[in-house]
């Protein structure tokens, strides 16, 4: 693929496209946040239905009581994380999370968040916002969380995959509260492959959280540095997308089906258009997205 790369975009012979390597932003919040920041306008809208993905390091409390409309907050926590990691919401959840569990917030209409790492925690994992159709943009807030211990493991020789959400080769972990998704943290050894099959007209978002991998998809082979993120989206015939790396590596898989419609985002709201964004804007300032006792 490399020599076929346009300004952020391949396609292959069998209608499969995938982006080109894209750099994050990197963001530094004070002395106890920092991330990789993924965002869908840098992917040519192919990244749909992820709206943001941070791959973040929090230590401290950063951000405080937010709200969120239109959108699912979705945390996944790697299995490196320390200690655990405080989620409150207008929901009546107070939980903490532990290493490798999964927190999936389906705002809805609205509802407001609190997350944050307990004193001596140390939080490493994954934070994004997952796009809702506009026939759920205005429907009730609804939650899961999702512990490390009940999500299956895919294991061999050649990779060790946890099965966060959705499914992969068959094998099926817990379901979304909105949009189906499948989430895969995939471990390789040195010379380690995964191969994972993406169906017709799905995306998969694919980001190295340790070392540098090799993608390959339709006998092609893109390489994808530590920093970088790349999309994928399966043809009429579906796609195998491998994982492989020559040393060892952990990569994070995110895959759905777009949702194919045009919305409009401030901060973490984003609405169908401009006059339900300003709706919900409003009913978040009047109060109407409830308290975090």
């Amino acid at each position: 693929m490399n020599a076929s790369i346009q300004t952020h975009r391949v396609l292959s012979t069998r209608q499969t496209l995938c982006s080109a390597p894209i750099a994050p932003k990197y963001l530094e919040i004070g002395n106890g946040f920092t991330a990789l920041s993924f965002k869908h306008a840098s992917f040519d809208e192919i990244m749909d239905p992820l709206i943001m993905v941070d791959h973040f390091r929090m230590s401290k409390p950063t951000f405080g009581e937010h709200g969120h409309a239109g959108i699912s907050a979705v945390s996944v926590l790697f299995e490196d994380s320390e200690g655990a990691f405080n989620n409150r919401d207008s929901l009546g959840n107070n939980i903490d999370l532990k290493p490798g569990d999964l927190y999936w917030l389906k705002a809805g209409k609205g509802a407001m968040h609190d997350e944050k790492p307990l004193p001596g925690a140390r939080t490493h994992g994954l934070q994004m916002f997952v796009n809702l159709p506009a026939s759920q943009k205005h429907e009730a807030p609804e939650a899961v969380h999702v512990k490390a211990g009940a999500m299956p493991i895919i294991k061999s020789a050649t990779h060790r995959v946890r099965v966060v959400l959705g499914e992969s080769n068959g094998v099926r972990g817990a379901t979304s509260p909105a949009l189906p998704l499948s989430i895969l943290d995939a471990e390789l050894p040195a010379g380690g492959l995964y191969t994972h099959l993406l169906p017709a007209g799905q995306s998969a978002w694919i980001h190295p959280i340790k070392g540098d991998a090799n993608i390959r998809v339709e006998g092609e082979s893109l390489a994808l540095g530590g920093r970088e993120a790349l999309v994928i989206q399966a043809g009429r015939n579906g796609a195998r997308v491998t994982l492989a790396s020559d040393d060892r590596a952990q990569l994070a898989l995110i895959a759905g089906a777009p949702i194919g419609e045009k919305f409009i985002q401030r901060g973490p709201f984003a609405m169908a258009n401009e006059a339900d964004l300003d709706a919900a804007e409003a009913a978040y300032q009047r109060g109407e997205f409830g308290s975090i006792d």
